[in-house]
């Protein structure tokens, strides 16, 4: 080994020794005639003083170095003097007295200072291009040893309740996952193509029918998605896993205990809003819209969506009565304290929830001493008005926004208006944990693709409530699938289901999102065949530990979470990837870009 020790462990305790330490310079300083460094590992920082007394040899190669250049140093411990003292670091007592310094490679000047104060003004394009320089930092490097005791703890969690970890294949067949896929062309069959999982989905049902019951898997996916806040673009990973002979309470009694045990050892959050016996809460998808707006509710705060149509359904106000005649909704959201939006404030929060699909907001303030004051009040009415505001509780100071269209339309616009608010006045508390269950997803929903068509409103694989007597007789848009999702403070952190292990369950169900039975063989043939071999019940879910771990460590991005992420718009500025390829391999391919 070139080094005794690293650069965070020395103490008082290790006066007198001769010690080597490898490092990186972090910062020099001349203090005439005295030279001051601080090496650096990922470790932590040791003082280095360089004395003309004990090496001037040593002194003079101190003089040389500049930030960065990686050096080895050998020199005798001892205490600092008490005015030098530095209580801030786990070295502070110490430093190493110089006998000898090797120079082992020089640096050029970074690119940006690696101070953590200062590392925030170098903008992320320039820090992703020089990551390799970026990764240096502190709190990088204490994310990333977060991140593998993170999925250290998962691995010992699934390993002490019998479950086995088994890799999948990465090259895999093309299937509807919901998203698109990266496709990798086969030389040994041209015009055929590969699949980058969008999720190990298959290869972990099939284990299920070869016997396994308890799998579990670290698993890489790739999507090709935009990137957002809570989603990096091509790849991530899911702690996937599958269970058989469960049912769908048997999930959630396994995933639970290892929610909160990531909570309490990797946050500083407080686990918010359990039932009374402890376990996370259950809301149906339709209660969620309904009443949250979002399939991913934040219950960290307790703002919550109420229908007023049977009470306006017949009001004089022609906006909400056309909107019940033409089979829709109204819904009313009232915001505590929100009366001292301003004007200018109202018309962004209007923007927000016509980006959802309404054409309006109409809104309500209630003033001091229970006046009210609005645009909409002349139409309505006062008793009308006044009836509204008691409906939905409303007391001075605060204001009372409305959504009037088609039942979904209206819950994600108030969804949406129901964020903006909780992120205006501070309702976000980032000290708190509110995990839940969404239930009861539906089954299919009209295609955003094909106007009229009915297709998979989620997972394709999940197993309708009723099986086949109710993909027989019910409207499909009525039929409610066994699955679920794990919500965290308004983000989705998992999704899973009960599976569909009956052939005929599962061609019927296809069927009605308009496959037919070829291309359904076609798709899941190994599925298929392996079904008609005894399949087990079985069911899991696939919780996302890249974004659990964003909103457990409060990281602005979901990027952060990375050793080398891609940038927002899908590049990595350090590879320069993606990036063209030659002639000769894309003739190999049989592939012409066009």
């Amino acid at each position: 080994m070139m080094r005794t020790h690293t650069c965070g462990e020395l103490t008082k305790k290790d006066i007198k020794k001769i010690v080597e330490l490898c490092g990186w310079v972090a910062s020099r300083r001349d203090h005439g005639g005295l030279i001051f460094i601080d090496l650096r590992d990922r470790y932590g920082l040791t003082q280095l003083t360089f004395d003309p007394k004990i090496s001037a040899e040593a002194l003079a190669e101190a003089d040389k170095l500049r930030n960065e250049w990686v050096i080895k140093v050998k020199g005798a411990v001892r205490l600092r003097p008490a005015e030098m003292i530095n209580k801030k670091m786990p070295t502070g007592e110490i430093e190493i007295d110089r006998s000898s310094i090797k120079i082992l490679s020089k640096s050029k000047t970074p690119p940006f200072e690696l101070n953590e104060e200062k590392s925030g003004e170098a903008n992320e394009a320039l820090r992703l291009k020089y990551r390799f320089v970026d990764l240096r930092r502190p709190k990088l490097q204490q994310m990333l040893k977060i991140k593998d005791e993170f999925f250290g703890h998962m691995r010992k969690y699934f390993h002490e309740r019998g479950f086995i970890e088994v890799q999948t294949p990465i090259l895999a067949n093309s299937s509807p996952e919901g998203a698109r896929d990266f496709l990798v062309p086969s030389r040994l069959y041209p015009g055929k193509f590969y699949a980058l999982p969008q999720a190990p989905q298959q290869f972990k049902q099939l284990l299920m029918v070869g016997g396994l019951d308890r799998y579990f898997q670290i698993a890489p996916c790739f999507r090709d998605e935009d990137p957002r806040l809570d989603r990096h673009y091509g790849e991530f990973y899911q702690l996937d896993m599958e269970m058989s002979f469960v049912e769908q309470e048997d999930i959630f009694k396994i995933m639970e205990p290892l929610m909160k045990e990531l909570t309490e050892k990797f946050s500083a959050k407080k686990i918010v809003g359990l039932e009374k016996d402890g376990r996370f809460r259950k809301i149906s998808w339709r209660e969620a819209m309904g009443k949250y707006g979002s399939d991913k509710p934040d219950l960290r705060f307790a703002m919550s969506i109420a229908s007023i149509t049977d009470l306006i359904k017949d009001c004089g106000f022609s906006v909400f009565a056309n909107a019940v005649k033409n089979g829709g909704v109204v819904h009313a959201l009232k915001i505590e304290g929100g009366a001292k939006f301003s004007r200018k404030e109202i018309d962004e929060i209007t923007e927000v929830a016509k980006s959802k699909g309404v054409k309006g907001l109409a809104y309500i303030t209630v003033k001091a001493k229970g006046e009210l004051q609005s645009p909409v009040i002349k139409f309505l009415g006062q008793e009308l008005s006044g009836q509204i505001v008691k409906q939905v509780g409303a007391k001075a100071g605060d204001i009372i926004f409305f959504g009037a269209d088609v039942w979904k339309t209206v819950c994600l616009s108030l969804g949406a208006v129901r964020n903006e608010c909780a992120l205006r006045l501070g309702l976000k508390d980032n000290t708190k944990a509110a995990w839940c269950w969404v239930v009861d997803f539906p089954m299919y929903d009209y295609s955003e693709i094909e106007e009229g068509r009915v297709d998979f409103a989620h997972n394709p694989f999940s197993m309708p409530q009723g099986g086949l007597e109710a993909l027989e007789t019910k409207d499909p848009l009525e039929i409610l699938a066994y699955q679920y999702d794990l919500v965290i403070n308004g983000f989705e952190a998992s999704s899973g289901a009960i599976r569909n292990h009956e052939p005929e369950i599962m061609y019927k169900a296809f069927a009605i999102a308009g496959y037919s039975k070829e291309e359904v063989d076609s798709k899941f043939g190994a599925m298929i065949r392996a079904f008609e071999f005894g399949a087990p019940p079985h069911g899991g879910n696939a919780p996302g530990i890249d974004r659990i771990l964003m909103v457990l460590l409060d990281m602005d991005s979901i990027r952060d979470i990375y050793a080398f992420p891609k940038d927002g718009q899908g590049k990595d500025l350090m590879t320069d990837s993606p990036s063209e390829v030659s002639e000769k391999q894309l003739k190999e391919l049989g592939i012409k870009i066009v």
